[in-house]
């Protein structure tokens, strides 16, 4: 039996070009112990606090009331899960990015499905991995509170990911190649096809899996070699001045950066200003992207890029709300014209929700999220589906951790599911990757893939040590201050 204390912590940014301020947070210790292959379950909510001296000042993402989220807290709720192999003391590490307020629901939800967790030989979870995942999603009770979907759900992912860490690591793989060297019919008996057979059945994802085995390895060669390309989104938050916007504009182009996204949808005339400025920068031979971040209805989506049309986005990202699929196939049809594509799945909440995309027509560029939804296991169905329909998956990242989650599946993606980067890329974030144990690598504006065993899950244990609430040093630094109560 062993103990931990599962921590939490948030912080809190400020708007641009402001410093640091106070914080809030909850935690919980609880303890659990497992029988064959024991697992302990944790959670703890992480993130960077104020005068840390790690946190690089352009991290700060300001805040202004015209953001859709205009307090960010990043912060992340946090599993480990351990065995009971003597000689094999391998831990996974899994987390759900969130941004603040909130955490503590997440970490109570985690609690919640612990006990369904703990108690299970591995080979009982990894030999049917779909009928384990099915077992977490259906509990009688806690499917009431979801199903599938909402804070449940990225209890769900916490966990989830965690258990996809710990295989890998005991496989002594990065989970891209645990992945890739998979047969069909392994990767099949991880997903749960139940609810999506109108649009993918087993035999048919089998024979897209099947289809791409001979080539894979020359792919695998080239993905080594090159890297998975990304593009820029720390450019052009709302909220940077000018003069910011062109400096980190400049810096990205002498990096080699030759895809950038901008938010927009706060104010017309200055989404134009900016949009100018990026474009008058940059040029036209390069990429631009529009995030919205839902701040329009539908109507209001199409009149709005109707007028930004001419900076030629590549396309308009998550416009409206996540939830609204005919909507999104409206003004899917709305932007034809102009040629300019619709992106959304960050928010989209199960692959129930990625199917109805698809079969409508409502995105023509699909970003999972590797915290959002079950984790692999239903990334695995989505990205099959996206396959099937002929859509190409982007991916979201950035926040804690996702850059270095996402990378994984997409590289999987590319050397078994879609077989090619075209259209295809994957978003670039610049903050946080310091508090990761095994952060991402970036060599010529792409994603070099990564080398260690896991799912690139882990914080450091000193961000750990300085940030966990309640007992991290940043925490009890401000609670002697009396800037915070704990």
């Amino acid at each position: 039996m062993e103990l931990r204390t599962p921590f939490c912590c948030d912080h809190v940014l400020e708007s641009s070009p402001g410093l640091w301020r106070a914080f809030h947070l909850h935690g919980q210790t609880m303890e659990v112990g497992l029988l064959q292959h024991a697992a302990v379950i944790l959670s703890c909510q992480i993130s960077p606090a104020p005068g840390n001296p790690s946190c690089q000042g352009d991290f700060n993402t300001p805040q202004e009331l015209r953001l859709r989220h205009t307090d960010p807290d990043y912060s992340c709720a946090y599993v480990i899960i351990t065995t009971n192999d003597a000689d094999n003391e391998l831990t996974g590490h899994g987390l759900t990015f969130t941004i603040g307020r909130g955490t503590e629901i997440v970490v109570a939800a985690v609690k919640a499905l612990a006990p369904f967790v703990t108690g299970k030989a591995l080979s009982d979870i990894y030999d049917n991995f779909a009928n384990f995942y099915r077992m977490l999603t259906s509990e009688p009770q806690l499917r009431w509170v979801g199903p599938e979907k909402g804070v449940i759900h990225l209890a769900t992912a916490a966990i989830l990911n965690a258990l996809w860490d710990l295989w890998a690591k005991r496989e002594g793989k990065p989970v891209w190649k645990l992945l890739a060297d998979m047969e069909p019919e392994q990767i099949v008996n991880c997903i749960d096809f139940r609810y999506i057979t109108d649009a993918l059945t087993k035999e048919e994802a089998l024979e897209i899996l099947r289809s791409n085995q001979a080539t894979k390895r020359e792919r695998e060669q080239t993905l080594l070699k090159d890297g998975y390309p990304a593009y820029t989104t720390s450019t052009a938050w709302l909220g940077y001045s000018d003069e910011v916007l062109l400096q980190r504009c400049r810096k990205a182009l002498s990096e080699g950066w030759t895809k950038f996204k901008m938010k927009v949808g706060s104010d017309l005339a200055d989404d134009i200003h900016r949009a100018e400025l990026l474009r008058n920068e940059i040029g036209y031979d390069k990429i631009l992207m529009m995030d919205a971040n839902q701040k329009w209805g539908v109507d209001e989506t199409i009149e709005w890029m109707g007028k930004l049309a001419m900076f030629k986005p590549l396309w308009i990202e998550e416009p409206t709300s996540p939830d609204d699929i005919l909507g999104h196939a409206k003004i899917v049809q709305a932007m034809k014209p102009l040629g300019i594509g619709v992106a959304t799945g960050e928010h989209c909440q199960n692959r129930v929700m990625f199917k109805q995309f698809l079969q409508a027509g409502a995105l023509q560029y699909c970003q999972i999220d590797s915290c959002r939804v079950g984790s692999i296991n239903e990334l695995l169905s989505i990205i099959l589906m996206a396959k099937k329909f002929g859509v190409p998956v982007c991916p979201h990242a950035g926040g804690v951790s996702l850059c270095e989650l996402v990378q994984h599946v997409i590289m999987f993606d590319y050397l078994c599911v879609s077989a090619t980067l075209e259209n295809r890329v994957l978003e670039y974030v610049d903050h946080l990757h310091e508090h990761a144990k095994y952060p991402i690598v970036m060599k010529d504006t792409c994603y070099t893939p990564p080398k260690e065993p896991g799912y690139s899950t882990e914080l450091k244990e000193q961000t750990l040590a300085d940030y966990a609430y309640p007992a991290g040093r940043v925490w009890q630094d401000l609670a002697r201050e009396g800037k915070v109560t704990l």
